[in-house]
């Protein structure tokens, strides 16, 4: 009965919040196990004593408390006298009123009280819910060691450090431990000392994280946020290491990107395709597939622009790749998704080691989209050079204008480029990797969203906090939903984002210093380029600027 009765839930408060199942579990044997103790009836005993003149016997009962809450308890620890007592009557007349009362109890009706219903079915649930604990604690996350939590207070805080006033649950499941009190110091020299100690007394088992105080009423005195201390099992809190599996699909994943890059490149000949097979292409309504053979003689021609395509991809991942390796952060094999109408959506890279700070979440967030970035424009650049150039027109190919109504900025630069002449017509002869740089930016500009786990919702996240991340989540959303960025690919990345990328990344050990104010105005500058990049340019806008031909009515 102890551990049923120990069982009692800890609302979290920290970042990690409890599982809700388990929430329900905790509670309701916390419940039934007090109903339990409160109605069990103990066999009463009487110590004899050597000397009973001196040392009194007890005699301990107790009786059911179903129904009648409100009646007098049957009176506990009664001295008794010995037989030969001269107050045995006294003591007769005790035990006959206990008798009447107990027979009392047993006498009286059932209360309609709903709890008196869930009484009579107390056992069975209560022991249904403690296997289902037990199976939980079993299958769970193993918690932070009671000796240990002892042992780091002694030794970890104190006057000098971190005065700790209460402590809760830490973690997804309430695994680990949260110290809350009072900073003795700067935090991060505070943390710093905190995480040496930490290793001196437990070893290498534990993490320590630094995280805002959740729910604190005022600032630190000393300037920003209140902090307090989580302590989690190192198996606990550490991404585990990549499955041969995910190795398996990882590698089908990139051969699948490898078929849309392709794809991609046959698509944009499609001037020069069979009329069938643009028929399918084109046409929502055509049901029957053209014979796919038709396709092998631009195979090869197409391989170019897929080579471009998956060279923005792999530059995306190596700028993330070096941008880790000097802060000894470790990444997953990137996961590749395949895309028919860009290529690709990108890649999931997880990240397999705790990041140390907020500073290093930016600055690895930043370098893969800023690496493709680079390398996009570059080919964009460069494509729109060849294309104006009358020397390379046997390697141009046939776009509707129509297409750089997609991005404000790059219509606009291309627009700049090419002249209102070859913009301002049904079709524009561009090259190759025109397509590529243009794909590669819209790929870079859809990562940096600043939403969930994608790079841009990382750096927000590193930069302004979880609480803008959300702020800016739900304006992403928003905007997708409502098809204002994005265009046609509003929808299918929307809920791209929702089924694999919607969680927010989890907390770094130094959660609380903030980045410096050039990484901040730099993750603005992005955003605003990324949205500048994915609004679409209205029809009367294009008119006005000579981007695609449009009829305004």
């Amino acid at each position: 009965m102890g551990t049923l009765t120990s069982c009692g839930f800890i609302p979290l408060k920290s970042e990690f919040r409890s599982n809700p199942v388990r929430r329900a579990f905790r509670e309701t044997i916390h419940y039934h196990a007090l109903k339990r103790l409160r109605s069990t009836c103990f066999p009463t005993f009487t110590h004899t004593l050597p000397h009973p003149s001196n040392f009194p016997a007890f005699r301990c009962s107790a009786t059911a408390n179903n129904n009648n809450d409100n009646r007098n308890d049957v009176v506990e620890g009664e001295a008794e006298r010995p037989p030969n007592d001269s107050s045995n009557a006294t003591t007769t007349t005790t035990q006959e009123r206990r008798d009447d009362a107990f027979k009392s109890e047993k006498s009286a009706p059932p209360s309609p009280s709903p709890r008196s219903s869930l009484t009579s079915l107390g056992p069975t649930y209560s022991n249904f819910q403690v296997d289902s604990f037990k199976l939980m604690e079993l299958l769970g996350p193993e918690k932070v060691d009671p000796a240990d939590v002892k042992l780091i207070k002694d030794k970890l805080f104190g006057y000098s450090t971190f005065w700790v006033t209460k402590e809760e649950p830490f973690g997804d499941l309430g695994e680990g431990i949260l110290f809350i009190g009072n900073l003795r110091g700067k935090r991060e020299d505070i943390f710093s000392k905190l995480q040496n100690l930490l290793v001196e007394v437990t070893g290498d088992k534990y993490n320590l994280f630094m995280v805002e105080e959740p729910d604190a009423d005022s600032p630190d005195p000393r300037g920003g946020p209140r902090v307090s201390f989580g302590l989690l099992r190192k198996e606990v809190s550490e991404p585990g290491p990549t499955t041969l599996w995910q190795y398996v699909i990882a590698l089908l994943l990139f051969l699948l990107t490898i078929g849309s890059s392709v794809e991609l490149g046959i698509a944009s000949q499609i001037n020069r395709l069979p009329p069938e097979v643009v028929k399918y292409l084109t046409d929502p309504n055509a049901v029957e597939a053209p014979d796919m053979q038709l396709l092998f003689p631009f195979v090869e021609s197409a391989l170019p622009l897929a080579y471009g395509v998956l060279g923005v991809l792999l530059f995306h991942e190596v700028g993330h790749f070096l941008a880790a390796f000097p802060k000894q952060v470790k990444l997953s094999i990137p996961f590749f998704i395949p895309n028919i109408t860009l290529g690709s959506f990108g890649a999931i890279t997880q990240f397999k080691s705790l990041l140390p700070d907020r500073s290093t979440k930016v600055d690895i967030s930043l370098a893969g989209p800023f690496a493709g970035a680079v390398l996009s424009f570059s080919m964009f650049t460069v494509g729109l050079l060849l294309s104006s150039n009358p020397d390379a027109a046997g390697d141009l190919v046939q776009v509707p204008s129509m297409l750089f109504q997609g991005s404000l900025l790059l219509g606009l630069i291309s627009r700049a480029t090419l002249g209102y002449a070859a913009m301002h017509a049904a079709t524009v002869a561009i090259h190759p990797l025109v397509i590529a740089g243009w794909c590669g930016l819209t790929i870079q500009a859809f990562n940096m969203l600043p939403v969930g786990c994608l790079d841009g919702g990382r750096a927000v996240q590193g930069a302004f906090g979880k609480g803008a991340l959300m702020g800016f989540g739900l304006t992403t959303y928003t905007l997708l939903g409502l098809g204002v960025i994005g265009g046609p690919l509003s929808l299918p990345w929307g809920l791209y984002v929702i089924l694999c990328q919607r969680t927010p990344e989890k907390p770094c050990l130094n959660d609380v210093t903030e980045v410096g104010t050039w990484r901040k105005t730099l993750v603005a500058a992005a955003i605003f380029l990324v949205a500048f990049t994915l609004f679409p340019v209205w029809d009367e806008l294009a008119e006005e600027l000579g981007i695609g031909l449009v009829n305004v009515l």
